[in-house]
C-alpha cells in the first residue's frame, strides 16, 4: 500500500486547521443546533447572543395532538365574561378534575376558542392527513402548578391572566405531556365584552422633532369603522386626527411556525401622526373608531410630554436596553426559564416613568419566534411605558421607547437579511415593521436618526450590511456629519449586534471580540465624528469599555471624562430580560466593567456640558456602574488622531 503524505506542511498549519475546525463546530452548535432544534437562543454569528433559551410554545408538539375526551374529566373557567368595566386584562380561575392525573398534564389557552381541525387552513395535498389541532395555545401551565397534590387527587385550581386579543378563549386540559398531547376536557368559551376595542398604544417620535406618532391595535377593519385619535394640550381644546391602517396575513410570513402552528390573526394596526407639537408640553389623547352608524368607540385617556426643541437646554433622560422579551405575570409558559428578567426590567421602568423621557429598545423585542400571539402580550406588557413616552425600536425590531430591530424579528433565509438563518421563526421582520413605527425612510431597512433635545441618535440595522460602500454606511456617516454639536453635543450610536467591543464568550472564542466584520469599517467614523457612546444588545449581559480607538484605550479615567473627545465608549446593554450570556475567560484591557445580570442604562443630560451615565440592575433599580462627562463645545472641535477636519494654509 502506498504511503500517504501529510497535508500539513508544519505544526503551525496543523494547529491553524484544528482551531478553524473548532470554530466551525462551535458555529454549527450555536447557530444550527440551538436555532433549528431549540427555537431561539444561540449566540455569535446569527445567533441570539445567549446560550440556552427556547420559545416555550415551541416545546409543544401540537401537530401530534389528538382528541381523547374523558367522560369524567372537567375544566371550568370563571368568570366567562371579562372587561365589563372597560378592562383590557383580567384574572380568571380555572378548576380541573381528572380521574387519571399525571404529573405532565397541562392546561392550554386557545384563542380563538374553536381550535379543532375545522379551523385548519385548506389542505392542498389529499394524501396528507390534516392534524386535529392546527394552532398552538397562546399560553400554558402544568396542572400541578398550584398544588403538588394534583397527581393524587386529580383536582387543581389555576389562575391565569388574560388580555384582550380580539377573539374568544377556551381552556383545554391535556394529558400525555407536551410531546404527545391528548385533549381530555375543554372549557366553556370566555369572552371580553368588546373584543375589538382599541388597545395597547405605543408612541414613537416621527421624522420631525415636533411630531409624535401613536400606533395601536384593534379588531376594527376600515370597512367597519374609521380609526382616529382625539388629542390636544392637557386641559385645552381637543382635535381629531385620522389614522392609517395596516395588517398582514398568513401568506405574508416566510415560514414555520409563523405560517403554521404559530399563526394568529394580528387584527388591525393603526398609526396616527400628531403634528405641530409645542416643545416640552403635556398632551392628552385617546384612541377611537367611528362606526358607520355614527357612534364612537373610545379607549381610556393617555398622556405624553412632547419632545424638547433640538438643542434646548433642559433636563433630558434617556433609557437604553436590548433583548428584553416578554413574560407572563401569571407564571405561565415557564417564563422564568425563557425571559427571566423581562418583568423586572418592565416594572423598574414603570416605577421610574416620571423620570424617563424616551426609551430605546435596541433589538430582540418579543422573542415571539413565529408565535404571533406573543406580540399582543408584549405590547400589553409595555403599554404603561410605551403609551407615555416614545418607545423606539432598532435594527430588527426587538422596542419610547426608541428601539432597534433584532435577529429574532428579522432573520429568515432568503429574505435579504445579512444573516441567512431562521432566528425569527418565519416572521422575517413583518411583525416588527408593522406593530411599531420607526422614522426610517424605508421600514424594511431599520436604520434611522432621531433627535431629542441635546441628543442626536444614529440607529443602525445590523441585519443589513453596514460595511463601507453600502447604502447603510453612507447613512451612518451622513447621520454623524449632519449633527450640529454646538446645539446637540451628545452624539449616540446604537445597533443590535455588537459592532464595537464585547467580551462575550462566543466573541472571545472567535477572537475579535466583535460581530464578524463589525468595527473594521465603522471605527474611523466613530473617531472622525467624535461619537460619545455606542450601544449594543444581542449579547445578554452588561459591559462598558474605556474610550477606545483601534483596540487601544485612549483615556485612563474610569468614572469621569472631561476635555477633548478622543475615542468612543462602547456599551453592551443586552441584559433586558432574556437568558444571560457568559463572558469570555480572557481578560481584555479595554473592559472596565462587566455584569452578568439584567439591567438597563439611563443617560441624563442636565445641560450642554454635563452628561451622567448610569447602569441600573432590573432586580433593585439601583445604580451599579456610572460615569460622567464634562466638556465644552471647544473640546468637540479639538483635533485628535484621525479626528481632525481637513485644513489648508489659508485657514
Amino acid at each position: 500500500m502506498a504511503s500517504s503524505s501529510s497535508s500539513f506542511s508544519s505544526p503551525s498549519s496543523l494547529l491553524k486547521f484544528i482551531l478553524t475546525l473548532v470554530l466551525v463546530l462551535d458555529y454549527y452548535y450555536y447557530v444550527v443546533v440551538s436555532h433549528v432544534h431549540g427555537g431561539g437562543g444561540g449566540g455569535g454569528y446569527g445567533g441570539g447572543g445567549g446560550g440556552g433559551g427556547e420559545q416555550p410554545l415551541s416545546k409543544i408538539a401540537i401537530h401530534r395532538a389528538i382528541y381523547s375526551l374523558h367522560h369524567s374529566a372537567s375544566i371550568t373557567a370563571s368568570p366567562l365574561l371579562l372587561g365589563t368595566n372597560g378592562e383590557d386584562a383580567e384574572w380568571i380561575t380555572v378548576e380541573l378534575n381528572y380521574p387519571e392525573p399525571s404529573e405532565d398534564d397541562w392546561v392550554g389557552i386557545f384563542s380563538p376558542a374553536k381550535f379543532n381541525s375545522s379551523a385548519c387552513p385548506p389542505n392542498d395535498d389529499p394524501r396528507q392527513q390534516a392534524p386535529f389541532i392546527c394552532s398552538a395555545p397562546i399560553k400554558y401551565k402544568y396542572a400541578n402548578d398550584s398544588s403538588s397534590e394534583y397527581k393524587k387527587t386529580g383536582n387543581a385550581s389555576l389562575r391565569f391572566r388574560l388580555i384582550n386579543q380580539r377573539a374568544d378563549f377556551s381552556f383545554a386540559l391535556f394529558s400525555g405531556g407536551l410531546s404527545n398531547p391528548k385533549v381530555v376536557a375543554i372549557s366553556s368559551v370566555v369572552n371580553f365584552a368588546n373584543p375589538k376595542a382599541p388597545l395597547y398604544p405605543r408612541l414613537s417620535q416621527a421624522k420631525s422633532w415636533d411630531e409624535m406618532t401613536v400606533t395601536w391595535t384593534s379588531g376594527y377593519n376600515i370597512i367597519e369603522a374609521v380609526p382616529l385619535v382625539m388629542w390636544g394640550l392637557s386641559g385645552e381644546h381637543q382635535t381629531l386626527s385620522p389614522a392609517g391602517t395596516l395588517t398582514f396575513h398568513r401568506n405574508s410570513m416566510c415560514g414555520p411556525p409563523a405560517q403554521t402552528v404559530g399563526w394568529r390573526d394580528p387584527g388591525f394596526i393603526h398609526t396616527s401622526f400628531l403634528k405641530d407639537l409645542w416643545p416640552n408640553s403635556v398632551y392628552t389623547y385617546k384612541l377611537g373608531h367611528r362606526l358607520f352608524n355614527g357612534s364612537y368607540i373610545w379607549s381610556k385617556i393617555y398622556s405624553f410630554k412632547s419632545s424638547p426643541y433640538p438643542g434646548q437646554d433642559s433636563l433630558q433622560q434617556v433609557v437604553i436596553f436590548g433583548d428584553m422579551g416578554k413574560a407572563e405575570r401569571d407564571g405561565s409558559n415557564e417564563y422564568s426559564n425563557y425571559q427571566p428578567g423581562s418583568l423586572n426590567t418592565t416594572d423598574q421602568l414603570i416605577k421610574d416613568l416620571d423620570n424617563i423621557d424616551i426609551v430605546f429598545h435596541i433589538g430582540d423585542i418579543t422573542y415571539a419566534n413565529g408565535y404571533i400571539s406573543q406580540w399582543d402580550q408584549f405590547t400589553s406588557q409595555v403599554e404603561p411605558i410605551a403609551s407615555t413616552v416614545p418607545y423606539m425600536i432598532a435594527s430588527e425590531l426587538h422596542l419610547l421607547n426608541l428601539s432597534c430591530s433584532g435577529n429574532h424579528e428579522r432573520d429568515s433565509p432568503g429574505t435579504g437579511s445579512f444573516y441567512d438563518v431562521n432566528d425569527s421563526g418565519g416572521e422575517c421582520g413583518v411583525l416588527a415593521e408593522t406593530m411599531f413605527y420607526v422614522p426610517a425612510e424605508n421600514r424594511a431597512k431599520f436604520w434611522y436618526s432621531t433627535d431629542y433635545g441635546m441628543f442626536h441618535f444614529c440607529i443602525a440595522d445590523t441585519e443589513h450590511d453596514w460595511r463601507e460602500g453600502t447604502e447603510q454606511y453612507r447613512f451612518i456617516e451622513n447621520c454623524f456629519a449632519s449633527v450640529d454639536r454646538q446645539k446637540q453635543p451628545w452624539l449616540i450610536f446604537a445597533a443590535h449586534r455588537v459592532l464595537g467591543y464585547s467580551s462575550g464568550s462566543y466573541y472571545g472564542l472567535e477572537g475579535s471580540f466583535e460581530e464578524p466584520m463589525g468595527r473594521e469599517s465603522l471605527q474611523k467614523l466613530w473617531q472622525k465624528y467624535k461619537v460619545d457612546i455606542a450601544f449594543y444588545g444581542h449579547v445578554h449581559n452588561y459591559e462598558r469599555t474605556c474610550p477606545i480607538y483601534q483596540n487601544q484605550c485612549v483615556n485612563t479615567e474610569r468614572s469621569h471624562y472631561s476635555g477633548t473627545v478622543n475615542g468612543t465608549i462602547h456599551v453592551v446593554v443586552g441584559g433586558g430580560g432574556s437568558h444571560l450570556s457568559d463572558f469570555s475567560a480572557l481578560q481584555t484591557s479595554w473592559s472596565l466593567y462587566r455584569d452578568l445580570d439584567y439591567g438597563f442604562v439611563k443617560l441624563t443630560a442636565s445641560n450642554h456640558s454635563s452628561l451622567l451615565f448610569e447602569y441600573k440592575k432590573s432586580s433593585d433599580g439601583l445604580v451599579h456602574d456610572s460615569f460622567s462627562i464634562s466638556r465644552d463645545y471647544r473640546d468637540v472641535l479639538a483635533c485628535v488622531h484621525d479626528g481632525c477636519e481637513p485644513v489648508t494654509l489659508a485657514s
